[in-house]
């Protein structure tokens, strides 16, 4: 019928083994139509939830990782650190892609923990050391999961580099990457995506003139361009009174 990429939600089946067999269909109906797979996988804080096992294992045997994506995975943050290593290795040959959604899942994680109380996300920081592609998303607007979402990806961004504690000299390098280009690779679009000659016209313009201020004063879109085409300008913001600094 024209879908794009095959979805799934394993952890909700009411059975280990019919979540199973549901990330088997998804995977053979994606090689089958010749689509990308992207899995809510593992929404939950169950560490015996683990279908992104099954989900790489399988993806890696048809050498269709890069056309894979695991969303939310926030078990794999609660796992042992001797499973989440050993996967972690695998998932670096596998080179399947990784969504983290940060204001949904430490919304809706952890509720039932009294304290310490677990922030629901995903290993983003180990995923990064890994060289694993992770991007950040927002998959709920106003919605029974998540309230209080609008879109806007600075925000997300934001609240993505509290919760992983990605914040050193060096993180601050590639943290934009989280809502840009990695989300690029997630899509299969990275080679039509950024600002060179030739690409698609797509991009926004953020009222600042470096990464860092941008992340740091949690900036506004100035405006919004889509196949060549202005889609909004926003005017600079102006003051009353001049301060003289």
């Amino acid at each position: 019928m024209g879908a794009d990429v095959v979805g799934g939600i394993p952890h909700y089946e009411p059975a280990r083994e019919f979540g199973e067999k549901s990330v088997h269909d998804i995977v053979k109906l994606a090689l089958k139509y010749d689509k990308m797979i992207d899995v809510h996988c593992d929404e939950t804080d169950d560490p015996h939830s683990r279908f992104v096992e099954l989900l790489n294992g399988l993806v890696y045997m048809e050498d269709y990782g890069t056309r894979t994506t695991a969303s939310h995975t926030c078990s794999f943050g609660s796992a042992d650190d001797s499973y989440a290593f050993r996967m972690l290795d695998i998932f670096q040959k596998t080179k399947m892609n990784f969504i983290a959604c940060p204001t949904e899942n430490a919304y809706l994680q952890g509720r039932q923990d009294t304290y310490p109380k677990r922030r629901g996300l995903t290993r983003v920081k180990e995923f990064i050391e890994y060289g694993i592609n992770v991007a950040f998303a927002q998959d709920s607007i106003n919605d029974p999961w998540y309230p209080m979402g609008n879109g806007n990806m600075m925000n997300i961004l934001d609240n993505g580099i509290h919760l992983a504690q990605i914040m050193s000299s060096e993180d601050v390098k590639t943290n934009f990457d989280l809502i840009t280009y990695n989300g690029a690779r997630c899509l299969n679009i990275q080679d039509n995506y950024g600002l060179e000659v030739g690409k698609t016209a797509n991009f926004i313009v953020l009222n600042e003139s470096t990464v860092y201020e941008a992340m740091r004063k949690r900036v506004d879109v100035l405006a919004s361009v889509r196949n060549g085409n202005l889609l909004l300008r926003r005017k600079e913001m102006a003051y009353d009174v001049p301060l003289s600094l």
